[in-house]
């Protein structure tokens, strides 16, 4: 074939991008002028990568996103000029600017399960960038696929293209995703929060081929992220961000070494202090009782294998595994989205029916849900006002203004503005959408609160304020959590109990005290050395010891 993508793999250290003086507003219906993006400067060589740090908000997604020219509903350019070799993005027309999107600057989502069509085939979707620019033909292009989803270790690179997206787990679709966003060797790629989603062990894996392929191609990087310690691992410099203005700026060493400004030194300090003291006095006697729960989504493979686990009211257990484990399968069994095969299920002393239909309207209150993926989880047509709502009118009958009165205060509980009730789902960010699941879950006054990866979307700061509201609720109406998280650090915040699965077992559990102190049993051991360090050469120190010890990076089971 004409391989029109090895004459883009220019080895020189030019300027690709330049942003100066960057100001994007939104304005409200009465005419009110928010800014969003507040004079912000940067600049990208070829080859490097840059990483954009902060809290919800701060305008991370919306400066990496107009790179393209491209700017979210609602919002627009008032200032400033984005270079690309050159020339102004802003000024492009619409035409060439889709030139450029897929082909010379690339974009890898936070989601991909929300970004990937579920009704076509993989192959289909990650080929069609190249075959629509003209880079390839469609045997080239999937020949080029194969040839990268080798690269990303993806099981079967020969085979995998022709699944459909449920039929891949998150770890390695999040790859297919990064072989779509490669397809024409970009020269820039976007990196909007490509490991949040992923347990840590994964995640390294993601992380070191990631920074394979942009060496490789000589491709340069903007990393966004929430995770400081994560983006130390990959990034020439970093770019602390807050209310949509740049707080400082250098490189990953002198910003963990000297620190500038409070902000960033808040950032680094992060998740310092538990916020358990201790494990609670309670008689132990199980509020939530689960016994040999086998499961799975078809009839001939379970997915959990007996399952035996006690929850005492009031406490906090947190299950944590890798990708496939089964962690999210069980939360699904236990609200009663997944019937199990075997077991039993005990809430507040009586058995609990399988089926969620099988539930009374009782159950359904005391039992609650907080989603891991808020696109997927919330109407995007629907105002917040209406997401909240919903349960204050279902479950208690709450009208008018004793509604209103109710979801103001739940916005209070959550730390988002008062007049957010009336914006739509699709206007929030991440970790906006987040809170409201969160809200939405509170809204029902439950007992027990099943949270499947709830500060996945959120920065270490407002994550930490929603581990902390979370903690607070509890101390005051002695609710019950389930936290499923592959976020070793917010388990050894909130935990009381631990329970390690592994292979849809529990491979072990214990105390908090008990699990975080040596010796583990070695799969502990992996995910305990998964955990992203404050430093810039762990990565490095980590990649090294798996393949002195093991021959290779990959000991994930989502490989």
């Amino acid at each position: 074939m004409v391989n029109k993508i090895e004459t883009k793999k220019n080895k020189s250290n030019d300027l690709l991008l330049e942003i100066k003086n960057l100001h994007i507003i939104a304005k409200t219906k009465s005419g009110e002028i928010i800014p969003i993006i507040d004079g912000i400067d940067l600049k990208l060589k070829r080859g490097e990568v840059i990483g954009l740090i902060g809290e919800s908000g701060a305008g991370k997604s919306t400066i990496a996103l107009s790179t393209m020219g491209y700017a979210r509903s609602g919002l627009e350019f008032s200032d400033g000029e984005i270079l690309f070799k050159g020339t102004n993005v802003l000024n492009m027309s619409l035409t060439q600017q889709r030139q450029i999107r897929g082909m010379e600057i690339a974009y890898v989502a936070q989601s991909a399960a929300a970004s990937f069509n579920p009704s076509r085939r993989l192959n289909d979707q990650v080929c069609e960038s190249a075959i629509l620019h003209g880079v390839m033909n469609k045997s080239d292009a999937k020949e080029h696929a194969i040839e990268l989803f080798s690269k990303l270790k993806l099981p079967n690179p020969e085979t995998i293209g022709e699944r459909y997206p449920h039929q891949v787990s998150g770890g390695q679709l999040q790859r297919v995703m990064f072989a779509m966003a490669m397809m024409c060797t970009p020269d820039v790629l976007i990196l909007d929060e490509p490991t949040t989603a992923l347990d840590v062990t994964t995640q390294i894996e993601v992380l070191a081929m990631v920074r394979e392929l942009i060496k490789e191609y000589n491709t340069a990087a903007i990393y966004v992220t929430h995770d400081i310690s994560v983006v130390m691992q990959i990034t020439d410099k970093i770019a602390v961000l807050r209310h949509g203005k740049k707080v400082e700026e250098n490189t990953p060493d002198k910003l963990l070494k000297n620190p500038q400004e409070d902000y960033t030194k808040e950032l680094l300090n992060a998740r310092n202090n538990s916020l358990k003291d201790g494990i609670p006095k309670n008689d132990n006697k199980p509020f939530v009782s689960i016994k040999n729960i086998s499961a799975g989504y078809n009839i001939d493979i379970d997915v959990l294998r007996d399952i035996s686990i006690d929850i005492p009211k009031g406490t906090t257990i947190s299950i944590v595994g890798e990708s496939g484990s089964g962690k999210s399968t069980l939360a699904r069994s236990l609200v009663g989205l997944l019937p199990p095969r075997l077991g039993t299920f005990t809430f507040d002393g009586k058995k609990l029916p399988y089926k969620l239909a099988d539930r009374s309207k009782e159950e359904l209150r005391r039992i609650q849900m907080i989603y891991q993926m808020p696109d997927t989880a919330m109407n995007p047509r629907q105002r917040v006002r209406d997401v909240i709502g919903r349960p204050l009118e279902f479950y208690f009958n709450l009208k008018g203004q004793e509604k209103t009165k109710r979801i103001l205060q739940l916005l209070d509980d959550i730390d988002l503005p008062r007049d957010f009730a009336d914006r739509y789902i699709t206007e929030l960010s991440g970790g906006q959408k987040q809170r409201i699941g969160i809200a939405r879950a509170l809204a029902a006054q439950p007992d027990l609160i099943v949270c499947d990866e709830v500060t996945s979307a959120l920065d270490l700061l407002v994550g930490e304020g929603i581990l902390q509201l979370l903690q607070q609720l509890q101390d005051k109406h002695n609710y019950t959590y389930m936290f499923i998280t592959h976020d070793l650090a917010a388990v050894k915040n909130i935990s009381d109990y631990v329970v390690v699965m592994q292979h849809g077992k529990v491979v072990e559990q214990g105390t908090r005290k008990d699990i975080f102190s040596p010796p583990h049993k070695p799969y502990t051991d992996l995910l305990l050395n998964s955990v992203p360090q404050m430093r810039t050469d762990w990565l490095d120190e980590v990649l090294e010891h798996r393949l002195k010890t093991t021959g290779t990076i990959f000991q994930s089971s989502d490989a």
